[in-house]
């Protein structure tokens, strides 16, 4: 094999379904889940957490940034700063 795992592309996406279903079953927990208001900030940081480890997994193997590093890192830090400035955006009201 000349790739640097062993597993084939249909066993990779399964995976990656399988990990997205795991994440989004996550986030869906959290948020239907009577969360105390001294936590709800840290709810919030754990569920766009979830959202952004998602999008990554799309960006590498549903859309094939996986094969391109210098591409794949640069959607990462695009990712990264929408996902800073949404969590800014949320913790802005949730701190006054």
């Amino acid at each position: 094999m000349s790739g640097k795992s062993a597993m084939s592309q249909p066993a990779l996406l399964l995976r990656a379904w399988g990990v997205l279903l795991v994440f989004s079953a996550g986030s869906t927990l959290l948020s239907l889940w009577g969360i105390p208001p001294d936590w709800k900030a840290a709810a919030g940081v754990a569920i766009l957490t979830l959202s952004w480890l998602k999008a990554r997994i799309i960006l590498q193997r549903y859309l094939g940034l996986a094969q391109a590093p210098f591409w794949a890192r640069g959607f990462n830090i695009g990712l990264a700063l929408s996902c800073l400035l949404f969590l800014g955006l949320y913790l802005v009201p949730v701190m006054l």
